[in-house]
């Protein structure tokens, strides 16, 4: 699941997707209606991919919790209302038991199934890859340049003596 292009911006509900830099920002995508609205530097914007969920042990990208409520739901998408705010609770701590009860409120777990549901109605839900899994024959071609780069380093060194 690639959230490094996906935003959330202040002010503005839903989540958008970047689609373009200018020289002072970016003009974003609504993921809800499609509009277009150019996002400047000065606009607090947030990544999906930068933010995380505090729990006992530190912190969990957010994307791996997506990915553990869309195990815990089976795909399905999850209802929440003010009126509800216990039953969300309790659901979350389901999802995430090591969450920190004392840091993450019940507006963070609303906009955590908010963005979910959005994500789940345009499929951009898929399993997280680990650093190590992502892809295995990228870190061997690196390790190859950075071999074939040292090498030719040392013959160029051999030729100026």
């Amino acid at each position: 699941m690639d959230l490094s292009k996906i935003l959330t911006i202040a002010g503005k509900s839903g989540l958008f997707r970047i689609i373009a830099e200018t020289r002072n920002g970016f003009v974003a995508e609504s993921l809800a209606d499609g509009r277009k609205i150019p996002v400047f530097a000065t606009d607090r914007s947030s990544i999906l991919e930068d933010i995380n969920i505090y729990t006992a042990d530190g912190e969990m990208p957010l994307k791996d919790v997506i990915w553990k409520l869309y195990e815990h739901e089976e795909g399905q998408p999850v209802s929440v209302s003010k009126k509800e705010q216990s039953a969300a609770m309790a659901r979350f701590e389901e999802v995430l038991p090591e969450y920190d009860k004392e840091r993450v409120n019940f507006s963070d777990v609303k906009k955590v199934f908010n963005w979910y549901n959005l994500l789940l109605e345009k499929e951009l839900i898929s399993k997280p890859e680990s650093e190590e899994d992502q892809n295995p024959q990228d870190k061997e071609t690196d390790d190859q340049e950075v071999n074939e780069e040292k090498k030719a380093g040392k013959d160029k060194n051999d030729e100026e003596k």
